[in-house]
């Protein structure tokens, strides 16, 4: 029996088609991308997290030269919201980077790693949160659900 998987995502050109909310997540994600500490692979990633209660949490990308010792900045921010006992909920996940390592046409996507990770907090929080991600071109990339971009989590039935 052959089964289809489709998913959608908004693809917007600008910051200036972001909501407020979008862009307050979005700036705050820039500033971690600042903090990154990323001398080995010269990329850079900052994530933010705005929460229900309009928090934001930042984490940034951490290399370390005893590889695979460093962790994505997605995680670093995830891990950093449940070690701080947060229950508010998560509302949007912004992530950006800076880097050569993709091409001005290429999309920009968490690893496999961080969307289970991703898909964790938003089962527990038993609520989706709103992904955004900015792009090489300036352009984002924008999901309603961590299930689009991993339609089959660690676990699921």
């Amino acid at each position: 029996m052959k089964k289809e998987f489709t998913f959608s995502y908004r693809h917007l050109k600008s910051i200036d088609e972001l909501t407020d909310d979008q862009k307050k997540v979005f700036a705050a994600a820039e500033k971690a991308c600042k903090k990154a500490y990323a001398p080995y692979s010269k990329f850079k990633v900052g994530a933010a997290l705005l929460l229900n209660d309009d928090t934001l949490v930042l984490g940034s990308n951490q290399e370390n030269k005893a590889y695979p010792a460093g962790l994505c900045a997605e995680r670093v921010a995830l891990f950093s919201y449940g070690a701080q006992h947060n229950t508010q909920g998560i509302k949007i996940l912004a992530i950006t980077s800076n880097g050569s390592m993709l091409k001005n046409d290429q999309f920009f996507s968490p690893c496999g790693g961080c969307r289970q990770v991703m898909a964790e907090y938003a089962s527990m929080q038993e609520a989706p949160y709103e992904i955004l991600i900015k792009n090489e071109d300036g352009s984002f990339l924008i999901f309603e659900s961590i299930y689009n971009l991993l339609p089959f989590t660690f676990g699921t039935k």
